[in-house]
């Protein structure tokens, strides 16, 4: 079972920007995600939408619609900055 996943236009800039050896990383959690949507360590988060996955320093924020089987990819970035609005 396999899902499908989307990442937003502003997910892609945001994961361009990261510094090269965390894009690789982060990348691949991405593509991780299609295979396992809830891997180990995630987490629902509580003040909105979405789950997060850790990637050492990085967090990606995603969404999941498990009838249509797809991941939305919402957000990438650093810690300090990725639940900012």
């Amino acid at each position: 079972m396999s899902y499908e996943v989307l990442i937003l236009r502003r997910a892609q800039r945001e994961l361009a920007e990261l510094p090269s050896e965390a894009y690789q990383r982060v990348k691949e959690a991405i593509l991780n995600l299609a295979n396992q949507p809830r891997p180990r360590g995630s987490r629902k988060l509580s003040g909105r939408e979405g789950w997060r996955i850790r990637v050492g320093n990085y967090r990606v924020v995603y969404e999941i619609d498990d009838t249509q089987q797809t991941i939305t990819i919402l957000h990438v970035g650093h810690r300090r900055d990725v639940y900012r609005s």
